[in-house]
């Protein structure tokens, strides 16, 4: 289990790595944007996608 853990989380790594090595602006541009959003709603959001990992993460497993 631990394992798994590791990789997981190596696995998110690379992905926000892949993001800003290839949309630098893009991606500072979100920033710029949920900056000027309310907390709560960057919660829901969190929350939602959080949702959306479990359930893929179930579907695959």
């Amino acid at each position: 289990m631990p394992h798994d853990l590791a990789a997981a989380l190596c696995l998110v790594l690379v992905i926000e790595g892949l993001v800003l090595f290839a949309s630098p602006r893009g991606w500072q541009s979100l920033a710029r944007e949920a900056l000027k959003m309310e907390p709560r709603r960057l919660r829901i959001f969190g929350a939602v996608a959080m949702a959306a990992g479990l359930l893929f993460l179930r579907l695959v497993h």
